[in-house]
Order: structure tokens, then C-alpha cells, then sequence
């Protein structure tokens, strides 16, 4: 497994790092600018140098004066050269230096190694005379010396510099991050079932947004398990109901004393507490699964051919118990959505109003596109509607009406409101005007 750095362990490493090529970065900038300099100065140097000899050089000697010689006055005095020719006969010079021109140029500077193999800086320039030629030199190797004597000069507190530097950054980074440590040992103190909101004394605002982020999380987790565990406990009472009777039944149609036919109507009530409790469970699978697919990718489907094959699976059910199943779409409805919600979605819907309507009613679902350009869709029956305090609780989990045989799960209408939350989808529930039943109304700006 590989090792994994901490926060602080980042912070201290990056911000050396980020140090130490600044500093290297300085260094180098010290060193090429302080070169540069010395270059300069010690080159003036020598051009000034050049010029005293240049004015000192008054008269033109006779051939028969001995050649001067400049007497050495300085420890360094070896480092720095000079010659004075007078019609190419060398006059005076330092003793350091051949009988020969140290370089063949007669104006400016040059870097030449001489005959001693050494590295010059050689400056040329010409008398006050035009048979004048004057050399004046210094050894390249003493403007290193004096860079290094520079680097040596910040290098050791610089050196020493970085540890202590290194100590402040990590009590600093771990002062800083004082906070969050806090926060993680609240956390570890927690119950897992405490959801309540953390709070931290003296928060700073760069780990506020982090707390907020935290709490909403702890609240959203709050509400989610609130919901499920309310949604299991009504899902266990709801299948609690058809399993007893399903046992009940069972047991009169194994008693003994129970004739064929008390027999085969208890078998028959087995069935239907079967179908009950079957249709919760399936139920409840389609609300997980709709949970599950709200984020999927949409695609393009024709929203009027996806309602006249739900009304061509579900005509089988209406025709057992003479209901009409009607289908008004009078043009096609190409739109960019999620087929398997809106088949879940309308599936419902009809799927109420054909159980909560007598035998022989009629259900009509219209589809069309309107003018301003969102999608209606209307599902409407010929049933006895609903009161007002009934559409209120409608979307409530496990809610059905009372004073109908219908059999349901209660899940249909709270799958319909979970979709339509989900895909911004307006619901309306009324009355209908055109059958006299319940009317919803799904609007859909796409």
C-alpha cells in the first residue's frame, strides 16, 4: 500500500520546496548579477588605469633609457599587469608580465590566456601619441575570488536560515490546521446515530464553507433516514395486513371441518392476499428503482407511441371488467426525455383510474404539444373523483381511499409525485369536465 502524506505533510513539503527553488532561483540571480557587476567595475578599472598611464606617458624616451620597471606594492600586485610600448619598443611595465604585447588588439577589451597559462582580462588603448600602445590586464581568476568570496558571504546564513525556517513552517502549518484536528476529534467522539449539526468554537472562514458542506450533508442524511425508517414501517404494517390474511385463510382451508366450498373460498381469498402483498412488493421495486434512474442519460422517444402501448398492454385488465380505455394524440410527440420514467409515471396514473373506477367506465388519456410549446398530458376518468381532503393527501405513502373495494399498495400516486419532483413535471388534480371523474394534468416544459 502505498504511503499516503498528510495535509500537513503537503503543506510543509510544498511550501519548502517552493522555498528552496526560490531561493536557489535568488542564488543564481545573486551570483550571474553580482558576476556581471564585478565585470563592470574591475573593467573600468582597468580603462581607468589605462587612461592615468595614457596621461602619464608625457615624453617619448630615447632609445638608450633604461626599461622601467614598477615596483610592487601590493600582495595582489602579481594579479595585475600593464605595458607601455613607444613605437613597438616596450618602456615600462610591471614585472609580471613578457617583453611581448599581451594582446594583438590595440583598442578595448579582450579575455586572453597569456604566456603564464593563465586567463586574463586584457584592456588595450592607444597613447597620446599615435606611436603609443598601452595593455593594462588583470587575472580573470580574482573576480572569481571575489564571487566566491560574495557567495560565502550570504551561503552560511542562508544555510543556517532553512532549519529554523523549516521549525517555523511546521508550527505555523500545524497551528493552522488546529481547527480541523478539532473538528476530527468531535467527530470521533460522535455517536454514528447523532446527526445533529457540528460546531466548532472560533471556526476560521477558510474551514467554515467545510462545516456548512459537513452539516447540510448530516441534515440531508437526517431527513433521508427519517423517511426510510418511517417508509419501513409502513411497508412492514402495509404487508403485515395481507400475510395475516393470507394465514388466516390458509388455516381455514386446512381445517377439517371446513366444507369445499368454505375451502375453495378461502383459497380464493389466499389468492387475492397474495396479489395484494405481490403488488406492494412490486410497488416498492418500482419506487427503488425510480430512486435509481432519475440521474440516467435522456433520449428521444415519441411520447404518443409510448402511451398507445401502455393503453394496448393494460386494454386486457380494462376489457374484464368493461371498462374503455381512450386514446386522444393527434400528432406525434418526438421529445428528448427518459422513457422508463414516463412509463412508470403514466402506468400509474391510468393504472389508478382503472381501479378506482366502477365497471364500464371510461379512461381517456390525451397527449399533445401546446402552442407556447411544453408538453400536457391528461388522464381522466368517468369515476367518482375524489373529495377535497382526499386530493390533499394524495402522494402520501400507503394512502388510499376509503369506501372502495379497490385494492391497491398506496405506492402509485407517491411514485407519480417522487417522478414528477424529480423531472420538473407541474401536476394538477381536479375534477374532469368532460367524463365528470378525476382529472390530472402533467405539464412538461421540456
Amino acid at each position: 500500500m502505498a504511503h499516503k502524506f498528510s495535509l500537513q505533510q503537503r503543506l510543509i513539503t510544498r511550501t519548502l520546496g517552493g522555498v528552496l527553488v526560490v531561493w536557489v532561483a535568488t542564488a543564481a540571480f545573486v551570483w550571474f548579477e553580482a558576476q556581471h557587476e564585478v565585470d563592470e567595475l574591475l573593467d573600468a578599472h582597468l580603462a581607468q588605469s589605462a587612461a592615468l598611464l595614457v596621461v602619464q606617458q608625457n615624453a617619448t624616451p630615447d632609445d638608450d633609457e633604461p626599461l622601467l620597471d614598477a615596483p610592487t606594492l601590493h600582495k595582489y600586485a602579481h594579479r595585475v599587469a600593464y605595458q607601455v610600448f613607444d613605437e613597438s619598443r616596450l618602456v615600462m611595465h610591471s614585472p609580471n608580465v613578457a617583453h611581448t604585447p599581451m594582446a594583438q588588439h590595440t583598442q578595448g577589451f579582450e579575455t586572453l590566456t597569456l604566456a603564464d597559462g593563465k586567463s586574463w582580462r586584457v584592456f588595450a588603448a592607444p597613447g597620446r601619441d599615435r606611436d603609443v600602445q598601452i595593455y593594462v590586464a588583470e587575472r580573470v581568476d580574482s573576480r572569481d575570488e571575489i564571487l566566491r568570496a560574495v557567495l560565502r558571504g550570504f551561503l552560511p546564513p542562508l544555510t543556517i536560515a532553512l532549519p529554523l525556517l523549516l521549525i517555523g513552517l511546521w508550527w505555523n502549518v500545524r497551528s493552522g490546521l488546529q481547527p480541523l484536528q478539532r473538528l476530527r476529534q468531535v467527530l470521533l467522539k460522535r455517536d454514528t446515530q447523532t446527526l445533529d449539526p457540528v460546531s466548532l468554537p472560533e471556526t476560521p472562514q477558510e474551514v467554515q464553507p467545510l462545516l456548512d458542506a459537513l452539516n447540510d450533508l448530516l441534515q440531508r442524511l437526517a431527513q433521508r433516514m427519517e423517511t426510510e425508517r418511517r417508509f419501513t414501517a409502513d411497508a412492514a404494517h402495509e404487508l403485515r395486513t395481507p400475510i395475516a390474511a393470507i394465514r388466516a385463510q390458509a388455516q381455514v382451508a386446512l381445517s377439517s371441518a371446513t366444507n369445499d366450498e368454505v375451502r375453495q373460498l378461502a383459497l380464493q381469498d389466499t389468492l387475492l392476499g397474495c396479489d395484494r402483498a405481490s403488488r406492494v412488493v412490486e410497488q416498492l421495486l418500482t419506487l427503488a428503482r425510480v430512486e435509481g434512474t432519475q440521474d440516467a442519460a435522456s433520449e428521444i422517444f415519441r411520447l404518443d407511441q409510448l402511451a398507445q402501448q401502455l393503453l394496448a398492454d393494460l386494454t386486457p385488465e380494462a376489457l374484464r371488467r368493461g371498462q374503455t380505455l381512450e386514446l386522444f394524440a393527434p400528432e406525434p410527440l418526438p421529445v428528448n426525455g427518459q422513457s422508463t420514467l414516463w412509463l412508470i409515471l403514466l402506468r400509474n396514473l391510468i393504472d389508478n383510474a382503472l381501479r378506482y373506477s366502477p365497471d364500464g367506465a371510461t379512461v381517456r388519456l390525451r397527449a399533445q404539444r401546446l402552442k407556447n410549446g411544453p408538453i400536457e398530458v391528461t388522464v381522466q376518468d368517468s369515476g367518482p373523483g375524489l373529495s377535497c381532503d382526499d386530493l390533499a393527501r394524495l402522494g402520501e405513502r400507503f394512502f388510499r381511499v376509503l369506501g372502495t373495494s379497490a385494492t391497491g399498495s398506496g405506492l402509485g400516486w407517491s411514485i407519480v409525485r417522487h417522478i414528477a419532483a424529480s423531472q420538473c413535471i407541474a401536476v394538477e388534480v381536479g375534477k374532469s369536465t368532460e367524463l365528470g371523474g378525476l382529472q390530472v394534468t402533467l405539464r412538461w416544459p421540456q
